[in-house]
C-alpha cells in the first residue's frame, strides 16, 4: 500500500479539482448536468483512481489505476476544450489548465515507471 497523500501527483490532482469547480461555476446555467457535471466528475475520477490504485495490494493493480487517471485527464481536457469552442472558457484558461493537466500527467507516468 502506497500513501496516496504524500503523492505529488494526487496533490496536484486536488488542485485541478478545485480549479475545474472555480472555472465551471461560470458556465450557462443549462450546462449545470450536462458539460459542467460531467467535466467534474471526470477531475474527481483523476485523484480519486491514484488513491484507489494505492490502497491496492500490488503495484500492478496500482499502476492499472493510475492509467486510468491519465484516461480521466485526456476526457477533462477533451471537455476543456469543447467549453472554450462553445465559448465558456477562454483560450488563456484553456492553456493554463491544460498545462496542469500536462504536469499531472507527467507525474503519474514518472510514478508508473517506479512501480
Amino acid at each position: 500500500m502506497h500513501n496516496y497523500k504524500k503523492l505529488n501527483v494526487w496533490i496536484s490532482s486536488i488542485s485541478l479539482v478545485k480549479n475545474i469547480y472555480n472555472l465551471t461555476r461560470k458556465f450557462p446555467k443549462e450546462e449545470m448536468f450536462v458539460l459542467t457535471q460531467q467535466l467534474r466528475r471526470a477531475a474527481i475520477s483523476i485523484p480519486s483512481n491514484i488513491a484507489e490504485g494505492a490502497g491496492r495490494n500490488s503495484n500492478a493493480q496500482f499502476k492499472n489505476f493510475l492509467q486510468i487517471s491519465i484516461g480521466s485527464c485526456f476526457e477533462v481536457e477533451t471537455q476543456l476544450i469543447i467549453s472554450k469552442e462553445l465559448e465558456y472558457i477562454s483560450e488563456e484558461e484553456l492553456e493554463t489548465i491544460s498545462k496542469e493537466l500536462d504536469s499531472i500527467m507527467k507525474m503519474n507516468h514518472n510514478l508508473q515507471k517506479t512501480l
